[in-house]
């Protein structure tokens, strides 16, 4: 039935992982909008227990990770090329980095660039630290660059490597569950498999509709303030609805046409308001602070990674230290975006060694995460006085979050220009996260590569929008609550999902190693299908992922 309802409807998409991901979507939906009041509740207790619990487990999991990433790296396996032999990469670096790096944390940098470190500076997370002192001033950059650095490219490299090497070498479907071949062989074309990749659909969908959520606030808070645009409900939905359309333009266009473009422009701007707020500020205390902060994120990175805030029962009235509303939450929300992500960076990373992806991947958007903090960071804690009590940009985070950018540009020539084009740029970072997750998500429910039918396209890039906009109209304040208390919980079991790619990943890796050997090696003893002739593969696109995998010496 739902085979005969995709051709109907001109599809072309694995039935059963669309139409009960798009169903499992509005049944979610629904409940949010019904019942906002107890659906927050619920995730509230149960968020609590996680972070409060499992907070350990995400931190020490992250750690891990990018300690198991840099392994494999400079391993004898860090020369494996992401295809065949032969591949070369399709996109340029230049294009690759602009794409990776405006579909991953574009907009989280322009919400928190300043945000963050003044956050920080004005409410020290160590016990014990002066606000707005020196000390608070330097910890308040450590703690960003290690929620924003590193560690969050970690979340999004593991699983980019693992989809892209199973993907590529094995020959099989873009989707999830093709990482978990190792494990599960064909049953990934089973119940098990389609199971995994409508949970990464949901689970990216709902993620970034917090994503959408928080650049729409920003986005509302900049035109607040340049053009006593209201602050409301009405507002925020015009403006979805606009980014929206611009989102599913790029989607029509496509991956080459539509967001590499896109990605180009997006990372030009930034760069470019990036060099004002440097010329135009304190540019010698900058250029000194950006060396230092390489210093002093290399000192600190290491203890950071593994503080567990363990002690806090015995310094915090409610036994629970800051670490559970801060990086805890960081590493949840962001894992949510890890099939997205992963499914994204693996899709324009076809051709490159395993060596060079994780490198790039790891420390290039680092790299520019780094200078943006130091510049507009530091830039921030000193026009609100280190050493001080505090000013106008603190006072404003204390008010609103979002405010916070367009407050620190009050102190910058031509503000109201550079407001303006602050916007511009927050709104093409949303839009490129948005076109970019459509055609992830739609990759999902194809398994393929290629690009599916524009209609198929537009239709997830449309829900997107729509499942931001029906949240603020119908549940306010409240709903988008009670959605960041879902992916909290929901990025529990992503995070294990994430962890077992890493297992998968490396017996996949093992296995590149033993056929390696068959050349030289005496064939295999047939195996007890081999002899009977039986087989468990029973439909067509099983049988063509095998043929695939037999046709190529890495599957």
């Amino acid at each position: 039935m739902l085979e005969r309802l995709a051709v109907r409807l001109g599809l072309r998409t694995n039935p059963t992982i669309f139409f009960v991901s798009a169903a499992l979507m509005v049944v979610i939906l629904i409940i949010l909008l019904l019942y906002p009041g107890e659906t927050n509740a619920v995730f509230t207790v149960s968020r609590s227990w996680v972070v409060t619990n499992l907070g350990w487990f995400f931190i020490m999991g992250v750690s891990l990770w990018l300690l198991f990433l840099l392994l494999v790296a400079f391993s004898k396996w860090g020369n494996v090329r992401l295809g065949d032999d032969d591949d070369r990469p399709k996109y340029g670096n230049v294009s690759w980095f602009t794409m990776l790096f405006a579909g991953g944390i574009g907009t989280v940098l322009m919400f928190w660039g300043v945000a963050e470190p003044i956050s920080h500076f004005s409410n020290p997370p160590i016990d014990g630290v002066e606000p707005y002192s020196v000390e608070a001033a330097q910890d308040a950059m450590s703690f960003s660059l290690y929620h924003l650095g590193l560690h969050t490219w970690t979340i999004f490299t593991l699983p980019g490597l693992a989809l892209a090497y199973f993907i590529y070498r094995y020959k099989l479907p873009v989707r999830v569950s093709s990482v978990f071949y190792p494990f599960l062989k064909e049953r990934i074309y089973g119940p098990i498999g389609k199971t995994i990749d409508v949970f990464a659909i949901l689970g990216t969908l709902f993620g970034l509709a917090v994503s959408i959520g928080l650049g729409t606030s920003q986005i509302n808070a900049g035109l607040s303030e340049l053009l006593d645009v209201p602050d409301s409900v009405l507002t925020k939905v015009i403006i979805i609805a606009a980014l929206t359309a611009v989102a599913v333009t790029s989607i029509v266009a496509g991956l080459d046409n539509g967001v590499r473009r896109l990605s180009n422009i997006n990372i030009g701007m930034a760069v470019g308001l990036l060099i004002f707020v440097f010329l135009a500020g304190s540019t010698v205390f900058l250029a000194r602070q950006i060396i230092e902060t390489i210093g002093l994120y290399a000192q600190n990175i290491i203890p950071l990674s593994f503080w567990n805030d363990a002690l806090a029962p015995y310094t915090d009235d409610d036994g629970w230290g800051w670490q559970g509303g801060w990086t805890v939450f960081y590493w949840a929300w962001t894992v949510t975006w890890a099939p997205f992500m992963g499914i994204f960076v693996a899709r324009i990373s076809k051709g490159r060694t395993i060596r060079e992806f994780v490198l790039a991947v790891l420390f290039a958007p680092s790299a520019f995460t780094l200078v943006w903090f130091s510049i507009f960071g530091w830039s921030a804690m000193d026009l609100d006085g280190i050493g001080g009590d505090g000013g106008e940009i603190s006072a404003a985070v204390a008010e609103s979050i979002p405010l916070a950018m367009f407050e620190f540009f009050e102190n910058f020539p031509a503000t109201t220009l550079v407001q303006g084009f602050a916007i511009v740029v927050v709104a093409i970072f949303f839009a490129t996260s948005s076109d970019s997750a459509s055609l992830v998500v739609d990759m999902l429910c194809t398994g393929d590569g290629e690009e599916g039918p524009v209609r198929q396209r537009v239709f997830w890039g449309v829900s997107e929008g729509l499942l931001a906009a029906l949240l603020i109209v119908l549940a306010g304040d409240t709903g988008l609550e009670a959605l960041q208390q879902v992916i909290t919980v929901v990025g529990l079991p992503i995070f294990i999902m994430v962890f077992a790619m890493a297992f998968a990943l490396a017996r996949g890796l093992q296995q590149e190693r033993i056929q390696r050997l068959r050349i030289i090696a005496p064939p295999p003893a047939p195996s007890e299908e081999e002899v009977t002739g039986s087989s468990p593969l029973s439909d067509p696109e099983q049988s063509r992922a095998t043929e695939k995998r037999e046709a190529d010496p890495a599957g």
